[in-house]
């Protein structure tokens, strides 16, 4: 597994695969990292789709655990892992691509949307996070009691406060719905979309029935489709189905 590297940004990426290009975001919240996809997703989508895809992931930059590394951007929290994405992407010579994400994924896929609808011809959204009504403050009193004072301690470079601002600014501030964009933004999308809900306090099933209802090129999968196990092929069938229907063949990648 190698790294990329970009000023003072180090990326831990996997590539494997052949085929057409795949982004897989793994789970995990702010600490996502690869391993997430063989040690707690649902189904290993590497192994699933490696057959067919060249699928490329990567360790979320300052994943407690993992091996990415950079600054922590107060101001442009969900940007600068969008930035790694593009650019991580952009280092192998990879135009356009489908992408799919675990959890935290879901916010990720929405902004890389929202900054480069036109490279990403279809997005999988896996048990995506988003904003309950009833607890706005979910995700950032959990990190802010674990991911935060964790970085601070590993890292000379960061403050407790500095941690904090960066979590502030990235759950508090638009604390509504998926937090990197608006329904407005949804209804408006063009891109084919295909969102397998959960429904725990992270992954609210609410929400990810409210982008399938709003965006104009979605469709859902079975609910539940985790439990019992024997629905989690079905589910991977129709990733499958979805991908290699929107798929654009023509798309070189390096």
């Amino acid at each position: 597994m190698p790294f990329f590297e970009r000023d003072t940004v180090r990326i831990y990426f996997q590539d494997t695969g052949e085929g057409y290009p795949l982004l897989i975001i793994p789970g995990g919240g702010l600490n996502s990292t690869i391993s997430f996809l063989t040690r707690e997703a649902p189904f290993d989508p590497i192994q699933e789709l490696s057959g067919e895809y060249r699928c490329i992931s990567a360790d979320l930059r300052n994943a407690i655990g993992g091996r990415s590394r950079g600054p922590l951007d107060g101001d442009r929290p969900w940007d600068s892992y969008t930035d790694d994405h593009l650019a991580l992407m952009d280092h192998l010579g990879i135009e356009q691509f489908a992408v799919a994400g675990f959890c935290i994924g879901g916010p990720l896929i929405w902004n890389l949307l929202r900054r480069a609808s036109e490279r990403v011809v279809a997005a999988v959204f896996v048990q995506p996070s988003g904003s309950r009504p009833e607890d706005r403050r979910f995700f950032y009193d959990m990190y802010a009691s674990t991911w935060g004072p964790k970085t601070a301690e590993l890292r000379d470079d960061v403050t407790p406060e500095a941690a904090d601002q960066f979590l502030a600014r990235m759950y508090l501030t638009d604390p509504d719905f998926v937090f990197t964009v608006s329904r407005e933004f949804v209804r408006r999308c063009q891109t084919p979309l295909l969102i397998l809900p959960d429904d725990i306090p992270a992954h609210p099933y609410a929400v990810a029935m409210e982008c399938a209802m709003l965006a104009p090129r979605s469709e859902a999968s079975l609910y539940p489709w985790i439990e019992p196990s024997e629905r989690v092929p079905l589910a991977v069938r129709q990733i499958r189905s979805f991908l290699r229907a929107h798929r654009v063949e023509s798309v070189p990648s390096g």
